[in-house]
């Protein structure tokens, strides 16, 4: 694996880690609540990583852009947008799964916290929207899956890699839903042999997920997602 990889996992390491850092600072510097203060750290550490993995990741950008055996800019526009949908669909049969088989409740601590920092700082939305889908698709999908699917096979790795995917949101419970978008994201790679179009179906479905939420109260939207789920699924 080149030396630069291993740069960027530890840069994204360090993004994670630097949030109570910079929210420190800010907190400190600026006339702002605690609350506000991890909210625009995270801005600061999510935006200054995406900064540096961008640069780090120059010399894969060059190739992307010089191979000719990966998708169209018109195969990347459609497998991005189906692949969102494909992606959410997806996460609602695992939701189904876990829930009915596995008793697990649903809903994620994980969503309900990036919605709340939204609501108080609509600026926030660029960490899900654009800097999370960016750091993780390169991160899970082109190193880690990248490197294990030349050594093994696709179903192995992006077992794997989604496995990881999973467990780094902090939210074991919800592996199969974190797990399934992960396949979801590798079979993209694999399809069309260009890292931006799981990038790119990973931000429509955050976007979406996020805009959706924004305006609805929690206790409506857990009502309405009960019911579509009866709708759905209540005949089996």
């Amino acid at each position: 694996m080149p030396k630069r990889y291993w740069w960027v996992i530890i840069t994204y390491i360090i993004t994670q880690f630097s949030v109570f850092l910079t929210a420190n600072l800010v907190y400190n510097a600026f006339t702002v609540s605690k609350g506000e203060a991890i909210v625009y750290g995270s801005i600061i550490s999510f935006v200054l990583g995406l900064i540096v993995v961008l640069f780090l990741m120059k010399p894969d950008m060059k190739l992307g852009l010089q191979q000719r055996d990966g998708a169209s800019v018109g195969g990347i526009i459609i497998w991005s947008l189906l692949g969102a949908f494909i992606a959410i669909f997806s996460q609602g049969i695992a939701n189904f799964i876990q829930t009915m088989v596995f008793g697990v409740e649903p809903g994620s601590e994980n969503t309900q916290g990036i919605m709340e920092m939204t609501r108080a700082v609509p600026l926030f939305m660029i960490i899900p929207i654009l800097a999370a889908p960016i750091l993780e698709e390169i991160i899970f999908r082109k190193i880690i899956f990248g490197g294990l699917y030349k050594r093994t096979n696709f179903f192995i790795a992006a077992l794997l890699s989604a496995v990881i995917f999973g467990l780094i949101h902090r939210e074991p419970q919800h592996i199969l839903v974190y797990g399934t978008m992960g396949l979801v994201f590798a079979y993209l790679y694999v399809k069309t042999k260009r890292i931006i179009v799981p990038i790119f179906a990973h931000m429509a479905m955050n976007g979406l997920v996020v805009i959706a939420q924004y305006n609805i109260d929690p206790a409506e939207l857990e009502k309405q997602l009960n019911e579509l789920q009866t709708i759905l699924f209540g005949y089996f």
